[in-house]
């Protein structure tokens, strides 16, 4: 068993989303010993219902990551995710290269489908067949990250013959993660993807067979399963007492996450950051900003270089 690799998501939804908070967080977690700092993508919130406090607030994901670039120099910048569909390949290969040349070739990009249909509707994207044009979207990015001259000619996209330099400072490019929750988007990883991203609400009482879905996926399309990547994205909620014996993974004191660090990492999974941007008291624009900063910094301490130990 791999020890498991442990990152820490950046402070970019709700009050405690403030440049001072974000470099502080950053820097901080790097010195500790934390592989990894990871960002995702809201646009908007319907003036109309509810998707939850974290989603109220929410700054650009790729933005953010090129300020904390420019303040780290070893953790890997993770995006988890930005939904494909909202863009263009050009567009956003342009600006994945070059968040990746400014931070020394430490980008990993994560996609995804999207599923909010009032996002769709403010960008002028039908959001018909999105797993199709994903796909499509993705085959057009590495040609464009990969040929000297690309030309692409698709259902969805089309780019004339050009050249398009820079290229990644990573090689063919940076690690493409998808996200997903549905039998057909994890196969999808399997056939097209270097990893995994799981969304905040992800059962990991389960995941073990998701992963191997993926695995089977990769398997099948004549591809390495042991490449995959497989990163939970984990909403902790650290206790002073030890929780009872119906918690949730990733619920109770120290010792009880440590444990299921351990769980996670026994079924396959290769990566996990935790994001406090999903827990209510702290992700919502009515948090107390220096509550969410103290809770976050003492989370950083308890659990740096926990993993290797």
């Amino acid at each position: 068993m791999s020890p498991l690799r442990l990152g820490f998501g950046l402070p970019v939804s709700g009050s405690w989303a403030r440049p001072a908070n974000l470099v502080r967080i950053a820097t901080r977690a790097e010195e500790l010993g934390y592989e990894s700092l990871w960002t995702f993508q809201r646009l908007l919130h319907p003036a109309e219902g509810d998707w939850g406090p974290m989603y109220h607030a929410v700054q650009d994901p790729i933005v953010t990551l090129a300020h904390v670039a420019a303040v780290t120099e070893r953790a890997r910048l993770g995006i988890a995710v930005v939904n494909a569909p909202f863009y263009s390949p050009i567009v956003l290969a342009k600006q994945l290269s070059t968040l990746d040349e400014l931070s020394g070739g430490r980008l990993d990009a994560g996609l995804g489908l999207g599923w909010a249909e009032e996002e769709f509707a403010a960008v002028g994207v039908d959001s018909a067949r999105r797993g199709a044009r994903t796909e499509e979207f993705i085959a057009c990015l590495k040609a464009i990250w990969t040929e000297d001259v690309v030309s692409f000619d698709g259902q969805f996209y089309r780019m004339p013959s050009a050249r398009v330099d820079p290229k990644p400072v990573q090689r063919p490019h940076p690690p493409l993660l998808l996200g997903g929750t549905a039998e057909r988007a994890l196969r999808r990883v399997g056939r097209l993807a270097d990893g995994w991203i799981s969304s905040s609400r992800h059962d990991l009482r389960t995941v073990g067979d998701d992963l191997e879905l993926m695995r089977a996926a990769a398997r099948d399309a004549g591809r390495d399963p042991d490449r995959l990547r497989f990163i939970i994205r984990g909403v902790p909620r650290l206790t002073d007492e030890p929780a009872g014996a119906d918690r949730r993974p990733l619920q109770g004191d120290a010792g009880q996450l440590r444990g299921d660090f351990e769980q996670l990492a026994a079924v396959g999974v290769t990566e996990l950051f935790l994001d406090l941007n999903f827990d209510p008291e702290i992700g919502s624009p009515d948090a107390d900003p220096a509550e969410s900063m103290r809770r976050a910094e003492h989370l950083l301490e308890t659990f740096a270089f926990a993993p290797g130990s």
